[in-house]
């Protein structure tokens, strides 16, 4: 249940353009100081996970790993998607309070 609420604030961050997904645009806006949070997929390849770990945790900007690559990719519109970053504050932590919730 609380898993839906999280796909629901993701499609909000996106329908506000605050969100950047794929692999490229994930990493440019990590990169770029612009992401706020950071979600990969659970079902991304261990190289992917790694990849974004590192440089999130170089760059300090919270990562989760959650939910499925096709869960993430509709709840933004797109066929799936394996990272994705939220690029506004405040959204970041609301989404992050409920990715939290979900995983307790």
């Amino acid at each position: 249940m609380a898993q839906n609420r999280v796909y629901g604030m993701i499609g909000m961050a996106m329908k506000a353009g605050k969100v950047a997904s794929g692999e490229f645009a994930t990493e440019k806006a990590v990169k770029s100081g612009k992401a706020a949070l950071v979600i990969v997929s659970e079902t991304a390849s261990e190289n992917t996970k790694k990849k974004f770990q590192n440089m999130c945790d170089y760059y300090k900007v919270p990562i989760y790993f959650f939910g499925k690559k096709e869960e993430l990719g509709h709840a933004i519109g797109k066929e799936f998607r394996a990272s994705l970053a939220v690029l506004d504050t405040g959204l970041a932590k609301a989404i992050e309070k409920k990715v939290i919730h979900n995983h307790e």
